[in-house]
């Protein structure tokens, strides 16, 4: 299965990185337009955010997953306080669409689905939390778009079911390894997955990574996972929720560096023959051949104790030793150039 996500086709070779940035901005639109300036720089494929509209999903009674915030009253208030307007967000997809960037947000209310199918976004994604929120699944089904599955809460059972249903509905997809810790510890991200999640579902497979760290991003991409979305945030220091689950700046440019390094090893296979051939006057250069150990008049019947093998290559061969040992000088024969056969008596 591939599919188009913008300009790029999903499933054929080169990791699709996403930096998700999440509420990294802290509610400040232009700390998010900042980042989009950011992230196009570092040389990501794609800017993803999170669209919380708090009267459509939360209520007083929902609990900080982490009370980080003295700001905030309740994570409702937090959730107000991440909020865009619609046309805010639009300036948002067409800022991070005019730095060559897929936008990309996940949509946490049939609200937000509605608000981000206005935009033109090129495929929806499920945050892990929200796999059993079957009507926003039934929301965003409701056009052709691809939909990027995160598996952070989720058995085999619980994604055999969702599989099931975007199959039925003809719907392309791909799924993603994750494990909602933050940030994950290196023995629970789970590389292993994305190889079973391949062959179980015959789709493309990604990391959606919160260990902190690009060690996980780094393994997936040289074995060639076709999405690796990562945290990001400006300094590992700034205000936030997922901080510590997240990379900076200069770590997510040594990603994006690294997946054009692997691109380029992983479609350029290397045929040793040919090398070899293409390497034939180095490796006369580095050879060796047979010469003497000290200098030796004419008249010496050579030993082994007499010969060495020297750099370089062209000489007699250093494999023709038995050959040459009982031989006697034709002359005088310094030790400091390689032995020649007219050196010898034939």
């Amino acid at each position: 299965m591939v599919f188009d996500l913008g300009k790029r086709v999903i499933g054929q070779g080169r990791p699709f990185i996403v930096a998700e940035l999440a509420q990294a901005h802290d509610g400040s639109l232009g700390q998010a337009h900042a980042y989009i300036d950011a992230v196009a720089d570092a040389g990501a494929d794609a800017i993803k955010f999170q669209t919380h509209i708090a009267a459509a999903e939360s209520t007083y009674d929902e609990p900080f997953r982490v009370k980080f915030s003295a700001q905030d009253a309740t994570r409702y208030d937090y959730w107000r306080r991440m909020e865009f307007r619609a046309e805010e967000w639009g300036g948002l997809a067409k800022h991070a669409s005019e730095r060559g960037l897929v936008f990309l947000s996940s949509a946490f209310s049939p609200e937000a689905v509605e608000l981000l199918r206005n935009l033109d976004m090129p495929a929806w994604k499920i945050a892990s939390g929200e796999l059993g929120s079957s009507h926003l699944l039934e929301c965003m089904m409701e056009d052709d778009r691809p939909i990027l599955v995160s598996s952070g809460m989720s058995s085999w059972s619980d994604l055999d079911r969702l599989i099931s249903v975007l199959a039925d509905h003809k719907k392309k997809f791909a799924v993603m390894q994750c494990t909602t810790k933050y940030p994950t510890p290196l023995e629970q991200v789970g590389l292993n997955v994305l190889a079973e999640m391949r062959e179980r579902y015959d789709c493309p497979v990604g990391l959606s990574d919160h260990s902190g760290t690009v060690f996980p991003s780094l393994a997936v991409m040289s074995e060639l996972a076709d999405i690796v979305e990562v945290h990001v945030v400006f300094d590992k220091r700034m205000f936030g929720p997922d901080t510590c689950a997240s990379i900076d700046i200069e770590e997510l440019e040594f990603l994006c560096k690294s997946r054009d390094a692997f691109q380029v090893m992983h479609e350029n296979p290397v045929d040793k023959d040919h090398f070899a051939a293409e390497f034939e006057e180095m490796r006369a250069m580095f050879g060796r051949s047979l010469a003497l150990k000290r200098d030796l008049p004419a008249g010496t019947v050579l030993s082994v104790n007499d010969l060495t093998a020297k750099k370089p290559a062209g000489g007699i061969h250093q494999n023709q030793l038995d050959r040459v040992v009982g031989k006697k000088l034709a002359r005088d024969v310094p030790a400091s150039r390689l032995l020649r056969e007219e050196d010898l008596f034939q």
